[in-house]
């Protein structure tokens, strides 16, 4: 059975479901290559036709609950700024959180306030257990915005996946429920 899938906001963004509509936004954006450089799944170039198979397969994940990815937008503007997401493991009630902002919106602040929402949505909404992220140990500023939004370094895989072969060291971030619950009563 198809779930509504939520919009959630911030004071400055909304999270909606990603539509067929921001496929050449997406090619742009997470086709540069400082973006690829930091994700492991993002190609660059960004091949013709991959945004709308992507759109399509969060659309299908969202409808069935399975994972949850979301256009980050401005609020005031609805300007399409990058995406984020929760894959949901079921089995172990935790979810990976994972996320991109286009260049020309980087160091805005956009990142942390997506995953902050996202954490809240986690919890609140979905009632994980856990929730991690990884980022290229390369890219501190990834670490920052999971830090930011609440997130413990836990360590990091030394050589853990090959990119454009090259071997990259994986640092890893979480939060539990209960850390989140804490944090909500002494802030």
């Amino acid at each position: 059975m198809e779930k509504s899938f939520p919009v959630l906001e911030t004071e400055r963004l909304k999270l909606r479901r990603l539509e067929l509509t921001d496929a050449e936004t997406v090619r742009l954006l997470a086709g540069a290559e400082e973006v690829a450089a930091t994700t492991l799944l993002i190609p660059h170039p960004y091949p013709e036709g991959a945004a709308e198979e992507w759109i399509r397969h969060t659309q299908v994940e969202g409808a069935e609950g399975k994972d949850y990815t979301f256009a980050v937008t401005r609020l005031t503007d609805s300007l399409f700024l990058g995406a984020i997401s929760l894959h949901i493991n079921l089995a172990h009630n935790r979810a990976e959180l994972g996320y991109w902002i286009g260049v020309p919106y980087w160091g805005q602040g956009y990142a942390t306030e997506a995953a902050k929402r996202m954490l809240k949505f986690g919890f609140e909404e979905l009632t994980l257990n856990r929730i991690f992220a990884g980022y290229f140990v390369n890219n501190p500023a990834s670490r920052r915005v999971q830090e930011k939004a609440g997130m413990k370094y836990e360590g990091a895989r030394r050589q853990d996946v090959l990119k454009r072969n090259v071997y990259l060291d994986v640092g890893f971030c979480a939060i539990t429920r209960d850390e989140y619950i804490a944090s909500l009563l002494f802030n």
